[in-house]
C-alpha cells in the first residue's frame, strides 16, 4: 500500500503525491510521523531552490524535526515496541570515522541527515523507517508536538553547553527567533539568570519575557551597543548570535565580557567584516554549534521534569494538505511565524 508524502519539485512548489514506504531493516523501526516543525533550513530551501551555490536535486522532501508512533520494530529491536511515542534524532552518522568515535558525532562527514545534503530524505510523508537507536520513547505525558520540538531544543541545549551556561553567567542573546528562544530555555535550566535578548520584533520579545528572559532589547528603536551597555556594563559573560545575521555577528565581539566566551550559532552567510584584533586583546573564546550531539536525553529529560515547555515557542499550526501554504506562509510572515509545525496526524 502507497504512502502519502509531501514533495519540494520546484522551487516554491510542493506537491502532496504517493510513494512506496520504504522497507523495514533489522535494527530500525517503522513510525508514522504524526508531528513536523518548519525548521529554517527547510524555510531556506522552499524559498531558494538551493543549498548554497548548488540547485536542489529535485524532487526532495523536507522536514527533519519530527515525531510519532512506532508501528513496527525490526530485528534486533528490544527496548521499542508498538504503540511507543517518538521523537527521531535525524542525523544518521557512520558510526567509525575519528568524530563518532570522539562522541562528536554531528561532525561525521558522511552523515545521513534528514532534508540534507546529499540525499534530502526528509520526514513530511507518512511514514519513515529510521535507525532504532536513533529513535527516543517519549517521556509519560509528553505529546508529539513536545517531541518534535526536541530536535531544536537540542540545538539550543549544545549552544548552551558550548557557551558554558551556568548560574552567575550574564547572557546575551541576539536573535529570538526558534533557536534563540530555545537557546534561551536552555539556558535557564541550565541555572542562568541574567538573560538579555534582542531582537527587532515585538512580539518574540514578548515570549522571550514569557520564557524567562531578564529583559529585552528592542532592535528596531534602539541602539543594540548602546542599549546592551547600559544593560550589561562590562559586557556579557556569554553571547549567543542566533540570527544569523552578518549585522549581528560583527556585534559579538563589543558585546562580550573581556575573557568571555561567543558562540555562534545562526547559519550566517557569506563574508563577515570581523574586528580580530578587538576580540584577541580581550582574549575572547569563539565557538560554534553545528547540529548537536547526544543531547537528545538531556532535551527529553528537562521537558519531562517541567523545566521546558519548547511547545510554547509554537505560534502557527498546520495540516498536511497546508504543506504549500505552511512553507509560502513561513517566506512571507517571517514576522508572525516564530515556528510552525505541520500536524500530519492531529493532536
Amino acid at each position: 500500500m502507497k504512502q502519502t508524502v509531501a514533495k519540494l519539485t520546484s522551487r516554491q512548489n510542493i506537491e502532496i503525491t504517493q510513494e512506496e514506504p520504504a522497507k523495514l531493516l533489522p535494527g530500525h523501526v517503522r513510525v508514522r510521523i504524526e508531528t513536523v516543525g518548519i525548521c529554517g533550513s527547510d524555510v531556506y530551501f522552499f524559498e531558494s531552490g538551493h543549498c548554497g551555490p548548488d540547485v536542489l536535486p529535485f524532487p526532495i522532501v523536507l522536514g527533519h524535526e519530527c515525531a510519532g508512533t512506532v508501528l513496527e520494530t525490526g530485528e534486533g529491536v528490544t527496548h521499542l515496541k508498538a504503540g511507543d511515542l517518538v521523537c527521531l534524532e535525524p542525523g544518521v552518522p557512520c558510526g567509525h570515522c575519528e568524530y563518532c568515535v570522539q562522541g562528536r558525532y554531528n561532525l561525521c562527514p558522511d552523515v545521513e541527515f534528514m532534508a540534507a545534503p546529499p540525499n534530502y530524505v526528509g520526514c513530511l510523508r507518512e511514514t519513515v523507517v529510521h535507525p532504532a537507536h536513533l529513535t527516543f520513547k517519549l517521556p509519560k505525558g509528553m505529546t508529539s508536538v513536545d517531541g518534535a520540538m526536541i530536535e531544536p531544543l537540542s540545538v539550543g541545549f549544545h549552544a548552551a553547553k558550548q557557551g558554558g551556561a551556568a548560574f552567575g553567567k550574564r547572557v546575551l542573546i541576539l536573535g529570538a527567533g526558534c533557536i534563540g528562544l530555545m537557546t534561551l530555555m536552555a539556558c535557564k535550566a541550565m541555572g542562568v539568570a541574567d538573560i538579555t535578548v534582542v531582537d527587532l520584533f515585538e512580539n518574540r520579545l514578548d515570549l522571550a519575557l514569557k520564557l524567562g528572559a531578564a529583559r529585552v532589547v528592542d532592535a528596531s528603536k534602539r541602539d543594540t551597543a548602546e542599549a546592551c551597555r547600559e544593560a550589561l556594563p562590562g559586557g556579557a559573560d556569554i553571547v549567543f548570535e542566533t540570527a544569523g545575521s552578518a549585522a549581528t555577528t560583527r556585534q559579538t565581539g563589543g558585546l562580550v565580557k573581556t575573557g568571555g566566551v561567543i558562540v555562534l550559532v545562526g547559519n550566517t552567510h557569506g563574508d563577515v567584516p570581523y574586528d580580530f584584533f578587538e576580540i584577541m586583546n580581550k582574549e575572547i573564546t569563539v565557538r560554534c554549534v553545528f547540529r548537536y550531539a547526544g543531547i537528545y536525553p538531556l532535551a527529553l529529560d528537562a521537558v519531562a521534569k517541567g523545566l521546558i515547555d519548547p511547545a510554547q515557542v509554537i505560534t502557527h499550526r498546520f495540516g498536511f494538505d497546508e504543506t504549500q501554504q505552511a512553507f509560502m506562509r513561513s517566506v512571507t510572515d517571517k514576522k508572525d511565524i516564530v515556528k510552525g509545525i505541520i500536524e500530519i496526524v492531529a493532536n
